[in-house]
């Protein structure tokens, strides 16, 4: 049985941990625009919904957990996984729709899916992911393993029938999930404040009974620490727990949007609390990294995701009566 995250606080983190999560944020900041690259290149086909701006919530709030707690997200799914630890060349190759991805090629951009890192997966329709990381976290509860689930979800969720049933679902039967809402203020090209009548999405978990607070999804510190700290109730049985990171996408919904609905001033002002430069020039400041060990940071990234890509280029197609495989779950001894 998994006992009680026995993870440091944000101030207890060593200057290892603290560059391990500098290095995490930039290898999926790299690995964002390698895709974009790729993408415009035609070598990753459908849809690409990038990180790049929210780096901050993924290691923060994944590094805060039990190496075994399942985690369900949405389709915007890349950074999560990076977090969680799944190679990148499996990753690209997924993107690449190659035999070698993550998900045999199958699943692309918004189907990632790694059952050894209890990573359940990205899934495309908005909240529909929610009710299925119930079903797992009452999987948990009976089995008693001590395990916890966290479901991500975006601000465009919030208004899906799928969001209320399962946040009261989990608070009757007290299941040990951790909701996280991605709050970018932007559901596609909507204005949170266009649909939403309550746009502290947080203050929604009250009607469910269900302890809830804001945090500053720029600052990867404090999303570790908020996470720690709730998962820990969580875990305990106390019942699910509800975070609402604030944070912003530098780039638009997907690689298909011209992003006409933000304005230009807009992006620059938060691009200034990018979470990446912000944490590099704290620890720069806290004498914890010097600008050498910076650039071989951003070497060793940089070799890393080229390898990525051309290990991708180079795995096969799945050949095609890999279409009926995996179509049911296969019976285990």
């Amino acid at each position: 049985m998994t006992q009680l995250a026995d993870k440091p606080t944000a101030k207890e983190l060593d200057s290892s941990q603290l560059i391990g999560l500098l290095r995490q944020m930039m290898l999926i900041r790299r690995f964002e625009e390698k895709a974009a690259e790729m993408y415009a290149k035609q070598r990753i086909a459908g849809f690409l919904h990038l990180y790049n701006g929210e780096e901050a919530v993924a290691v923060g709030a994944i590094s805060a957990l039990n190496s075994d707690d399942h985690i369900f997200t949405h389709y915007r799914d890349h950074g999560h996984a990076l977090a969680r630890g799944i190679e990148p060349r499996r990753i690209m190759a997924e993107l690449f729709g190659r035999e070698t991805g993550v998900s045999r090629g199958k699943g692309g951009s918004m189907h990632l899916f790694d059952v050894e890192r209890s990573f359940m997966g990205g899934y495309a329709i908005v909240g529909g992911h929610l009710p299925l990381a119930c079903g797992m976290a009452l999987a948990n509860q009976r089995l008693g393993n001590g395990r916890i689930v966290l479901c991500i979800f975006g601000d465009g969720a919030v208004n899906e029938g799928e969001f209320h049933e399962s946040l009261n679902l989990a608070a009757v039967w007290k299941l040990p999930v951790l909701f996280l809402c991605e709050n970018n203020f932007y559901g596609m090209g909507t204005d949170i404040r266009r649909v939403s009548a309550v746009i502290e999405i947080y203050k929604r978990a009250a009607a469910y009974a269900m302890p809830a607070e804001q945090v500053d999804g720029m600052n990867v510190l404090e999303m570790y620490q908020a996470v720690q700290r709730v998962a820990q109730g969580v875990r305990a049985g106390n019942g699910p727990a509800f975070l609402e990171a604030i944070c912003f996408r530098f780039r638009g919904h997907s690689m298909a949007d011209p992003e006409f609905y933000r304005r230009k001033e807009e992006t620059e002002r938060w691009r200034e609390l990018d979470p990446i430069t912000t944490f590099h020039r704290k620890l720069e400041q806290d004498g914890v990294i010097d600008e050498p060990a910076f650039q071989s940071l951003q070497a060793e990234i940089e070799e890393i995701v080229n390898e990525a890509v051309q290990f991708a280029a180079e795995s096969p197609e799945p050949p095609p009566e890999a279409l009926y495989d995996d179509v049911y779950a296969q019976e285990r001894d």
